[in-house]
């Protein structure tokens, strides 16, 4: 990797970290955010949803800005707005005695600037570098830092919470501040030698993208948004379960986060190994959501009254789909021209983003009726990602739309 490069990566690196804190954080607290201002587990649910819910709608407009006006100035005002709303979130938490309309009115808030964050990273990576080899490995270090975010998340919203309820609202501004600094200073963009083309011709060529390569690119988006689904919904089931059982806190935190390190540690020797090679990226995809899919079935027969036994179990699952989430990213950002790659890459991220909304709010409910129906569907699902990424994403045809 150019080593002029590795301090722009290290700065965009703090984006999804800060970005899945301000999220993920929250899975852990919100049996303690339920108590505290009387609401139910779907209504704390939607907490997490909602920040997802609006980032989807908003990214593609994120992503066409990034390509036309450039990514940086997309980024930087994405940031400002999420420290904005947490601020906004926290002050309603410690101010108001029935704080939860303004608590989502903040979160989707959050949501709106979180959409021009972590998925114009994506494309950022892939313009800071030459070589196929230095984009998987940043694309790689980018997931990696997501996950971290992740295994991180339940520990450190455990501990703030474990001061005070509202805390962890309050700490995503802080938080945003070190991205806003690091990223300002140190991430220098390339420079466009080309001008940027007119609305028409830009949507002409991603439509005329999407018509000659659309089976590929819709294996990857719903690939992605399976994978964000399976996690977070089993991540959610996992946080009820152990809060149920008498664990809580910290303790829960330091649970939660076992099968989190697992996907971290997956995606980023995935990324570090794959390279360029495309084929291999394919089937290390169809691999991990194969075994996510043993591991699902596993947990809908049997392997859910021990604690060890679910948490080794999504463990298990976790590496699966910390094996292909580095391997989809490098797949599609390779395989799209620079000029449509934010764009592009947007869509990839909402449908991310919806699994990320569907998962929690979806194990509550179902897992109220029937936590056996949770697993069954979590299988399906993953079994349907493997077959969508072995028969519809062909990387020779990624390749060539690059060219």
């Amino acid at each position: 990797m150019e080593k002029k490069k590795k301090r722009d990566l290290a700065a965009l690196a703090t984006i999804p970290l800060t970005m899945t804190l301000a999220n993920s954080m929250l899975i852990p607290v919100l049996p303690v955010i339920q108590k505290k201002i009387g609401i139910s587990a779907f209504q704390a649910s939607l907490i997490i949803t909602a920040y997802a819910v609006v980032a989807i709608f908003f990214i593609p407009l994120a992503g066409y800005l990034s390509d036309v006006i450039g990514r940086k100035k997309v980024i930087l005002p994405g940031l400002i707005i999420v420290a904005a709303a947490g601020a906004f979130t926290g002050w309603a938490s410690t101010a108001m005695d029935k704080p939860y309309a303004m608590i989502m009115v903040g979160r989707l808030v959050q949501g709106l600037g979180a959409s021009a964050c972590f998925p114009v990273v994506l494309p950022l990576v892939g313009d800071l570098f030459k070589r196929d080899e230095d984009v998987t490995n940043g694309l790689g270090i980018v997931e990696t830092a997501n996950t971290f975010g992740k295994v991180l998340s339940p520990i450190l919203g455990s501990a703030l919470a474990y001061w005070a309820w509202y805390m962890p609202f309050w700490s995503i501004p802080v938080f945003c501040l070190v991205s806003i600094v690091l990223v300002s200073i140190w991430v220098k963009v390339p420079k466009d030698k080309e001008k940027a083309p007119g609305f028409r011709a830009f949507i002409q060529s991603v439509r005329e993208l999407f018509r000659t390569q659309g089976r590929w690119l819709w294996g990857v988006f719903a690939s992605g948004g399976i994978n964000m689904f399976v996690l977070f919904a089993s991540l959610f089931f996992l946080s009820e379960t152990l809060e149920d059982r008498g664990i809580d806190g910290i303790a829960k935190g330091g649970l939660v986060a076992i099968p989190l390190a697992a996907l971290c540690s997956t995606s980023w020797a995935v990324g570090k190994w794959c390279g360029k090679n495309k084929r291999l990226m394919k089937w290390i995809s169809v691999a991990g959501f194969i075994l996510a899919t043993a591991c699902m079935i596993y947990l809908a027969i049997a392997g859910r009254d021990k604690n060890g036994v679910l948490i080794a179990v999504l463990s298990v699952g976790s590496v699966g789909l910390g094996a292909a989430l580095p391997s989809l990213d490098a797949i599609l950002t390779e395989g799209i021209k620079k000029e449509q790659r934010g764009t592009v890459t947007s869509f990839y991220s909402s449908i991310r983003f919806l699994g990320v909304a569907a998962g929690p709010p979806l194990a509550a409910w179902i897992n109220k009726n029937s936590v056996s129906a949770l697993f069954w569907l979590l299988f399906a699902v993953s079994c349907a990602a493997a077959l969508i990424v072995l028969f519809a994403i062909r990387p020779n045809k990624s390749v060539e739309s690059a060219k």
